[in-house]
Protein backbone atom coordinates (compact mmCIF):
# COMPACT_ATOMS: atom_id res chain seq x y z
CA UNK A 1 0.00 0.00 0.00
CA UNK A 2 1.41 3.49 -0.96
CA UNK A 3 1.27 5.18 2.22
CA UNK A 4 1.53 9.28 2.33
CA UNK A 5 3.20 10.93 5.79
CA UNK A 6 2.44 14.32 6.38
CA UNK A 7 4.81 16.46 8.99
CA UNK A 8 2.76 19.47 9.39
CA UNK A 9 4.36 22.87 10.25
CA UNK A 10 2.63 26.38 9.98
CA UNK A 11 5.01 27.71 7.67
CA UNK A 12 6.75 24.62 6.12
CA UNK A 13 5.18 20.48 5.46
CA UNK A 14 7.07 17.96 5.04
CA UNK A 15 5.64 14.85 3.11
CA UNK A 16 7.35 11.54 2.52
CA UNK A 17 5.69 8.51 0.81
CA UNK A 18 6.14 4.50 0.44
CA UNK A 19 6.65 2.02 -1.98
CA UNK A 20 3.67 -0.15 -2.81
CA UNK A 21 5.43 -3.42 -0.54
CA UNK A 22 6.08 -0.56 2.07
CA UNK A 23 9.73 -1.06 2.12
CA UNK A 24 11.56 2.50 1.46
CA UNK A 25 10.10 5.41 2.47
CA UNK A 26 11.67 8.65 0.57
CA UNK A 27 10.75 12.63 1.06
CA UNK A 28 8.27 13.68 -1.44
CA UNK A 29 8.17 17.42 -1.16
CA UNK A 30 8.29 20.85 1.43
CA UNK A 31 5.07 22.57 1.16
CA UNK A 32 5.54 26.05 1.89
CA UNK A 33 1.77 27.44 2.94
CA UNK A 34 0.79 29.48 5.75
CA UNK A 35 -2.96 28.80 5.30
CA UNK A 36 -4.05 25.38 6.70
CA UNK A 37 -7.22 25.20 4.23
CA UNK A 38 -5.09 25.55 1.01
CA UNK A 39 -2.40 23.60 2.58
CA UNK A 40 -5.04 20.26 3.13
CA UNK A 41 -5.84 20.87 -0.43
CA UNK A 42 -2.50 20.58 -1.55
CA UNK A 43 -1.69 17.36 0.70
CA UNK A 44 -4.68 15.71 -0.95
CA UNK A 45 -3.77 16.63 -4.43
CA UNK A 46 -0.33 15.29 -3.47
CA UNK A 47 -1.81 12.04 -2.07
CA UNK A 48 -4.28 11.74 -5.47
CA UNK A 49 -1.09 12.37 -7.61
CA UNK A 50 1.10 9.92 -5.42
CA UNK A 51 -1.73 6.81 -5.64
CA UNK A 52 -1.60 7.21 -2.13
CA UNK A 53 -4.05 4.79 -0.16
CA UNK A 54 -3.72 5.83 2.86
CA UNK A 55 -2.32 9.22 4.94
CA UNK A 56 -0.48 9.42 8.50
CA UNK A 57 0.35 12.81 9.84
CA UNK A 58 2.46 13.37 12.74
CA UNK A 59 0.97 13.98 16.10
CA UNK A 60 3.40 16.31 18.22
CA UNK A 61 3.24 15.36 22.04
CA UNK A 62 5.16 16.64 24.70
CA UNK A 63 7.40 14.40 26.79
CA UNK A 64 5.12 13.61 29.19
CA UNK A 65 2.79 12.48 26.47
CA UNK A 66 0.31 15.69 26.89
CA UNK A 67 -0.71 17.53 23.82
CA UNK A 68 0.13 21.41 23.44
CA UNK A 69 -0.81 23.97 20.89
CA UNK A 70 1.05 22.24 18.31
CA UNK A 71 -1.25 19.30 18.86
CA UNK A 72 -4.39 20.91 18.62
CA UNK A 73 -3.18 23.05 15.40
CA UNK A 74 -2.27 19.12 13.90
CA UNK A 75 -6.24 17.51 15.11
CA UNK A 76 -7.40 20.83 13.41
CA UNK A 77 -5.24 20.27 10.12
CA UNK A 78 -6.71 16.69 9.95
CA UNK A 79 -9.99 17.91 10.34
CA UNK A 80 -9.73 20.01 7.28
CA UNK A 81 -7.68 17.22 5.23
CA UNK A 82 -10.45 14.99 6.08
CA UNK A 83 -12.99 17.12 4.04
CA UNK A 84 -10.33 17.33 1.16
CA UNK A 85 -10.18 13.76 0.55
CA UNK A 86 -11.46 10.15 1.34
CA UNK A 87 -8.39 8.48 2.71
CA UNK A 88 -8.06 7.02 6.09
CA UNK A 89 -6.09 9.46 8.09
CA UNK A 90 -4.06 8.10 10.86
CA UNK A 91 -2.13 9.86 13.20
CA UNK A 92 1.13 8.97 14.82
CA UNK A 93 3.28 9.91 17.47
CA UNK A 94 5.83 12.40 16.45
CA UNK A 95 8.10 12.99 19.91
CA UNK A 96 11.64 13.97 18.87
CA UNK A 97 11.09 13.48 14.85
CA UNK A 98 12.77 16.78 14.08
CA UNK A 99 15.42 16.17 16.50
CA UNK A 100 16.19 12.84 14.96
CA UNK A 101 15.95 14.46 11.78
CA UNK A 102 18.54 17.29 12.37
CA UNK A 103 21.15 14.63 14.00
CA UNK A 104 20.45 12.41 10.60
CA UNK A 105 21.08 16.31 8.17
CA UNK A 106 24.31 16.86 10.93
CA UNK A 107 25.33 13.38 10.19
CA UNK A 108 25.62 13.95 5.96
CA UNK A 109 26.96 17.50 7.05
CA UNK A 110 23.19 19.54 5.66
CA UNK A 111 24.08 23.08 6.46
CA UNK A 112 22.40 26.35 6.00
CA UNK A 113 19.16 26.68 3.54
CA UNK A 114 19.80 23.30 2.20
CA UNK A 115 18.98 22.04 5.61
CA UNK A 116 16.20 23.88 5.94
CA UNK A 117 15.04 23.18 2.62
CA UNK A 118 14.60 19.47 3.71
CA UNK A 119 14.72 18.81 7.41
CA UNK A 120 10.45 18.70 6.95
CA UNK A 121 10.72 16.29 4.57
CA UNK A 122 13.05 14.15 6.39
CA UNK A 123 10.98 14.41 9.55
CA UNK A 124 7.86 13.14 7.55
CA UNK A 125 10.30 10.11 6.53
CA UNK A 126 10.83 9.40 10.42
CA UNK A 127 7.28 9.45 10.98
CA UNK A 128 6.66 6.97 8.35
CA UNK A 129 9.16 4.54 9.00
CA UNK A 130 8.11 4.77 11.90
CA UNK A 131 4.27 3.98 10.66
CA UNK A 132 5.45 0.99 8.56
CA UNK A 133 7.58 -0.75 11.51
CA UNK A 134 4.59 -0.69 13.39
CA UNK A 135 2.60 -2.51 10.30
CA UNK A 136 4.96 -4.78 10.04
CA UNK A 137 5.23 -5.80 13.82
CA UNK A 138 1.43 -6.09 13.59
CA UNK A 139 0.92 -8.84 11.20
Amino acid sequence: MIILSVDYGRVRTGIAVCDKNEIIASPAAVIKEYNMEILAEKVAGLAALKEAEQIVVGLPRNMDGSEGESAQNVRTFVEMLKTKTTLEIILRDERCTTVTAHEYLNITDTRGKKRKAVVDSVAAVIILEDYLSFRRNQK
